[in-house]
């Protein structure tokens, strides 16, 4: 990998990890638009510590407040209450089904779901799916000529139930396409959640697994020549710019606008994947070299 394509890479990795179109399939994209090597599965992951770092600076004080009463919560039972410490708790109850799958289907993730005919239709079908979430969504806050507004629910209503369905649709953004992003927000709100709330908790709960991933791919390519380390490190740097960036713009987004663009663009890009694989344009495996 050269010093521009992980420039480039990085920027994609960044641009596109907190918005619901997935930052994998994009990587996987670039880099076969352009008729570069695919960057894998561990390139992704090691770069995706960097936008973490991110989420982490920007929600700090949130951060700082749930380790704080989670750590205090083991040894204060009256502490078990408070919502900070809940907030804890279900970050990792909602951590357990990615984990589990990220362990169990890890040759699948690193091979056979990277098929560009995979990517292509889960942008098109999760696209569909956030677009009816953001229609109810929108129903509910708007009401109606013959109903009123709906209330939608906020993380104080967020309990183990939820955040393993939480936990379930982060889950599947291990097939590229997908989108971490875009499967926990629309399940947040086909349950009922407020935008906002449900794109915190899928911030929140990406940490534990995107940092786990990034260290398990890092241990494992030490020692090895999979992974080019100086031009994926800046990578990772410039991820980590280009994702706080992203967070601070996508926050102010998501309380007042809808997700259809989004949707559209997802639907669009995955017609023209298809239509380009067919056509022998490229080749929908990353062992083989785009035409």
């Amino acid at each position: 990998m050269s010093w521009f394509e992980s420039l480039v890479l990085g920027l994609v990795q960044g641009l596109t990890e907190f918005l619901p179109v997935s930052s994998s399939a994009h990587l996987r994209l670039t880099a076969a638009f352009s008729g570069w090597e695919d960057p894998g599965a561990a390139f992704t992951a090691i770069t995706q510590i960097g936008t973490e770092a991110a989420v982490l600076i920007y929600f700090r004080k949130d951060i700082g407040r749930i380790i704080s009463a989670w750590f205090r919560s083991l040894f204060d039972k009256s502490m078990r209450r408070d919502h900070d410490a809940q907030m804890g708790w279900l970050v990792i109850v909602g951590s357990i089904p990615i984990g589990l799958l990220g362990v169990t289907l890890k040759d699948q993730i690193e091979g056979p779901f990277r098929d560009l005919r995979i990517t292509a239709t889960m942008l098109i079908v999760v696209g569909v799916v956030i677009g009816i979430a953001d229609r109810l969504a929108a129903r509910d806050e708007q009401g109606g000529r013959h109903r009123a507004p709906k209330q939608r629910k906020t993380l104080e209503n967020l309990g183990v139930k939820d955040g393993l369905i939480f936990g379930l649709c982060q889950a599947c953004a291990l097939i590229p396409g997908v989108s971490r992003s875009g499967a926990t927000i629309s399940g947040g709100l086909f349950m009922g959640y407020r935008r906002e709330a449900a794109a915190r908790y899928s911030f929140l709960l990406a940490i534990p697994a995107v940092l786990a991933s990034g260290v398990f791919e890092v241990k494992d390519s030490v020692g090895g020549d999979e992974v080019a380390w100086g031009p994926t490190l800046f990578a990772t740097v410039i991820a980590f710019a280009s994702g706080y960036a992203v967070i601070a713009w996508f926050m102010k987004w998501i309380s007042s606008k809808s997700f259809m663009p989004f949707v559209w663009y997802r639907i669009a890009l995955g017609i023209v994947i298809i239509a380009l694989v067919a056509a022998g344009v490229l080749s929908p495996h990353a062992a083989e070299s785009a035409s």
